[in-house]
């Protein structure tokens, strides 16, 4: 496998975008010419967005976003995080991956209802199996 950087500093890049262009000839290959370059910068272009996107997915817990949303609303309307927020079962995999990810304490247990919950900073993270898989809702107190 050839690496971006080994790709992108040498003459590879240049070879692959070679392939797209015509072998044969002639006066009427210039325009032939052109849509090929046109249509290997924007591949090129697009795989740099692609790449851009993955290293920004991978500079932020992409997997806790969602209940950070939620826990950013309710500590501004309330001024704390909240004791409890429902999820689907997407969201809370995601949650309890980013635990696996990075070697984080896992603080897993059942509520009265047998619904299984993780803790998230201090707030408490139930699965809600009977919800859509990618469901948050809104977080609220123990009170």
């Amino acid at each position: 496998m050839i690496g971006r950087r080994a790709m992108l500093g040498t003459t590879t890049l240049g070879s692959m975008l070679a392939a797209f262009l015509p072998a044969t000839g002639g006066a009427d290959v210039e325009p032939a010419a052109q849509q090929a370059s046109e249509k290997s910068v924007e591949d090129v272009a697009a795989a740099i967005d692609k790449l851009r996107a993955e290293l920004q997915k991978q500079q932020t817990f992409w997997e806790l976003e969602l209940v950070r949303q939620q826990q950013k609303t309710f500590l501004r309307a309330t001024g704390k995080l909240p004791d409890f927020l429902e999820v689907g079962t997407d969201i809370w995999q995601q949650v309890y991956d980013w635990h696996v990810r990075y070697q984080q304490a896992m603080t897993i247990s059942r509520d009265t209802q047998g619904r299984l919950t993780i803790m998230v900073m201090s707030t408490m993270v139930i699965m809600r199996t009977d919800l859509t898989p990618n469901y948050v809702g809104l977080g609220y107190d123990n009170r």
